[in-house]
């Protein structure tokens, strides 16, 4: 990355076929890959970017949150390739990333703003005032969305990751063919639940048999209805008791289409304004990394060979 703002390459290495076979990510199958793939990803980022090691100025690396395994994989090859070549390296937050990645985009937004980081592990709600200050004022109680997907597709037979499989199927079916739960609707905060929507799922289930074809699509486009109008709902209500015009949705969950639209929606109708990352910035990927740990730096962040990985590292 070019002056924390302009990427030359963004390479991914997906473990998504190791831990299809069960159902969920397997961590020291993810740490043993990450050790297979972390030098050829490095090797062909410098590649594409038409750079050497020796024009890098920093290196940014993700320190938590995230299974502990895979972030030592990282770390140490940070600390590894700063004594190699005398390049600082800081330690940039999971979670930061997401909410940077927006900095990508020409007309990204400017704090303060009201973050949605919203994936597999988390489902929160960030009040930026400025970039290194978030207070967290609300999230999941339980499942994180992207979980749900998950469990949710696995109850119905569909693939790992769900979040994909749920969605394509939903653009076929009828979300109003079933009146699935939204959890803590009226209370005052701005949490969300998902445990008892992907119960409601298996109820449904158990008492109708699985369904197939365009049964299947109306059950998982009520099932993505259903978590795209809870978290639009406190979303938006957030921002505006919060003062906030400018929204951002972010993580992998970012990318469900109904999810987009939605929020999309509800923030014109409030006339606030929203920013989407694309979909493949959605996803983990290196670019937001680099702008989390650029950043970091500008305000006085260093990193040095006592960082460790911090798998419940907190914003």
């Amino acid at each position: 990355m070019e002056d924390g703002r302009r990427v030359l390459s963004d390479v991914v290495s997906t473990q998504v076929d190791i831990h299809r076979r069960w159902g969920g990510v397997v961590p020291e199958l993810a740490s043993r890959n990450h050790v297979v793939q972390v030098m050829p990803v490095l090797h062909e980022a410098l590649t594409r970017a038409g750079k050497r090691l020796d024009d890098v100025d920093l290196i940014a690396v993700t320190s938590g949150p995230g299974l502990i395994g895979a972030l030592l994989v990282g770390v140490q090859v940070a600390k590894s390739l700063s004594l190699a070549t005398g390049k600082p390296f800081v330690g940039a937050n999971h979670l930061e990333g997401h909410l940077l990645a927006i900095r990508l985009l020409e007309d990204a937004p400017e704090p303060p703003f009201l973050g949605l980081v919203v994936s597999g592990g988390h489902t929160s709600f960030y009040e930026v005032r400025d970039y290194g200050h978030y207070k967290l004022v609300g999230s999941t109680r339980d499942d994180a969305a992207g979980e749900a997907f998950d469990k949710t597709a696995r109850i119905l037979g569909l693939p790992y990751p769900g979040g994909l499989p749920i969605d394509q199927l939903a653009q076929k079916g009828n979300p109003e063919a079933i009146r699935f739960p939204r959890a803590l609707p009226g209370a005052d905060n701005f949490d969300v639940s998902f445990s008892g929507l992907k119960t409601a799922v298996l109820h449904h289930v158990k008492k109708h048999g699985l369904p197939e074809g365009q049964g299947l699509a109306d059950l998982c486009a009520s099932f993505q209805e259903a978590v795209a109008d809870a978290l639009s709902k406190k979303f938006v209500g957030a921002a505006r008791r919060l003062g906030l015009e400018r929204l951002v949705v972010c993580g992998g969950v970012a990318a469900n289409s109904r999810l987009r639209s939605l929020c999309l929606e509800r923030a014109r109708e409030r006339g606030l304004k929203l920013f989407l990352p694309p979909v493949r910035l959605c996803t983990d990927n290196g670019a937001m990394i680099a702008v989390a740990g650029y950043e970091a730096w500008r305000r006085g962040l260093r990193g040095d060979f006592s960082l460790s990985a911090d798998p419940a590292w907190r914003m």
